[in-house]
């Protein structure tokens, strides 16, 4: 994506039909309210126990030659037969820990332990445990060459499902992020090494940098080639880069490269719901990048061919420290989801790869149930103790879009304004937009940060502002909608008028008072 600048206001409306009721009169701060609880069933079927595998990805890794040397997942087990623990929550209200382990040897991880232990209050994640012998454990990241000590991701942000269970990744968002600094069995200096990790290919944004895999072990940036981890994200360091991403990239310090000594058009990426991403070197000569849809079909390779010529990357210098979420030097500015990854010692064949990715899809990793699916139509009704009666609708004096009041007794029109038809992201199908009922065509979009209803111009820029991505409520209720393009901002009502909005910043309505509440959402039945 690319962070633009922006005029106080929209340079040009489309003209619609003429709108006849009075501008909204309520423009008044929130008050204080309380966090909602979740309802019960609202987004999770319950979970179904996982059944141990023949094999999984470090089992088929070892028998071709290439074992794991580390293996890091929150939601499953990576070997048939590991039945250890998987990660390490934290719990607010006592500072207390627990550990998570699977439901069973080989299968998926056992979230029913994590939602009882976080019952009542929140959870972090603390901990990542390696799944081999070498106990590579990721812990929360401390200061590094770019950045004080990291921050614990949310453990309740990202739920998914493994095996029809219902299972928890790995939200990264700016701040977050783990590390080992005295990983052993790693690839050093100009060993080869394989990588893969499954991420999401909608939470992304093109800060530096959301990696995964061989980074240096004093958490500071020694130089090219030092580090060689996957980087999936929406940053195109050299240009130019084909479409808006995320790609998958390399990571070798100093550089994200696309392929070859940088810029590779021919890496197109990949917006899938989950994404399964290859970085391999024999480390003094080569590398490639590969990418695929986890959930189906086969792996693309993206480049395969020379390590970058010019700079000191032949050959590699690696370190064998091992990071997730940020840069070898701590950077951490970057939005990530992870799920499940290793690295190996040595560079896995191609059909040593595609078996690991045939694993990967009979996983069958999937999103919670959703009402978001395209056609629906649907209210948003905000959660936030003072508006629970409010909607958003949009505003019959002008095109800015606002919380009102409806009930059973209100005109059809203003029914109508907060009703809504859900459509695949005009930027990114795997998003949602949000079209109007009673004005075909017009779209609810953000501009300047605030949100307007328009009709689309057909240009990128309208798409991106007008596609966002549903997530878990970050209040722990409903949902929040995550703008596309400025990833860390989240659709918000704030004096009774509707923005996209940071946890804090510059604007005043990106407050940090009531932000979880403000930020989440129920979807309520339509009102027309």
């Amino acid at each position: 994506m690319v962070l633009r600048s922006r005029s106080a206001s929209p340079s040009t409306r489309a003209s619609g039909a003429k709108r006849t009721r009075s501008a909204r009169g309520r423009r008044l701060l929130a008050s204080l309210g309380t966090t909602l609880a979740l309802a019960a069933g609202l987004l999770f079927c319950t979970a179904v126990a996982s059944q141990a595998a023949t094999q999984e990805p470090c089992d088929i890794l070892a028998s071709a030659g290439t074992p794991c040397v580390a293996a890091h997942s929150t939601t499953r087990a990576l070997f048939a037969a590991y039945d250890g623990p998987l990660y390490q929550v934290e719990r607010a209200s006592d500072s207390t820990y627990t550990n998570i382990s699977p439901l069973a040897a080989g299968g998926a991880a056992n979230a029913a332990t994590q939602d009882s232990f976080c019952s009542g209050t929140t959870c972090t994640i603390t901990k990542i445990y390696d799944q081999t012998s070498n106990h590579n454990d990721l812990t929360v990241e401390g200061a590094g060459g770019n950045g004080s000590a990291d921050t614990a991701s949310s453990a309740t942000a990202l739920p998914v499902y493994v095996d029809g269970s219902k299972v928890y990744g790995v939200y990264i968002a700016p701040g977050n992020g783990y590390r080992d600094n005295s990983a052993t069995g790693t690839a050093t200096g100009s060993e080869a090494e394989g990588e893969y990790m499954v991420a999401s290919g909608t939470h992304v944004n093109n800060g530096c940098c959301f990696d995964y895999g061989n980074a240096e072990k004093n958490s500071d940036d020694n130089g090219n080639g030092h580090m060689s981890a996957i980087n999936f994200g929406t940053e195109c360091w050299f240009s130019p880069c084909t479409g808006i991403g995320p790609w998958v990239q390399g990571d070798l310090e100093n550089g994200l490269f696309a392929g070859g000594n940088g810029s590779n058009t021919a890496n197109t990426g990949n917006n899938s719901s989950f994404v399964t991403a290859i970085l391999k070197t024999n480390g003094t000569s080569t590398y490639a990048l590969k990418g695929g849809n986890a959930q189906s079909g086969s792996l693309t390779t993206w480049y395969s061919g020379s390590l970058p010529t010019t700079g000191g990357y032949i050959p590699m210098s690696q370190e064998g420290g091992i990071v997730l979420g940020t840069g070898g030097d701590n950077s951490k500015s970057s939005d990530g989801s992870f799920f499940e990854g290793v690295m190996t010692a040595s560079e896995p064949t191609d059909a040593t790869d595609n078996a690991v990715q045939a694993n990967i899809v009979a996983a069958d990793y999937t999103l919670p149930s959703t009402p978001f699916v395209s056609g629906a139509r649907l209210s948003i009704q905000a959660t936030t103790a003072c508006c629970t009666s409010d909607y958003i609708q949009h505003d019959s004096a002008d095109d800015k879009v606002v919380i009102a009041a409806v009930t059973s007794s209100s005109t059809s029109t203003a029914k109508a304004d907060a009703t809504w038809i859900v459509e695949p992201g005009l930027a990114n199908s795997n998003c949602v937009s949000f079209q109007s009922a009673n004005e075909s065509g017009y779209y609810l979009r953000h501009y300047n940060f605030e949100l307007y209803l328009e009709t689309s111009d057909g240009t990128s820029q309208f798409a991106q502002d007008a596609t966002f991505c549903p997530q878990v409520g970050n209040s722990g209720t409903g949902y929040s909608f995550q703008s596309l393009n400025y990833s860390s901002k989240f659709i918000r009502h704030y004096n009774y008028t509707v923005y996209v909005a940071g946890d804090g910043g510059s604007n005043t309505w990106d407050s940090t008072t009531l932000w979880a509440d403000d930020t989440s959402w129920a979807a309520a039945t339509a009102w027309s």
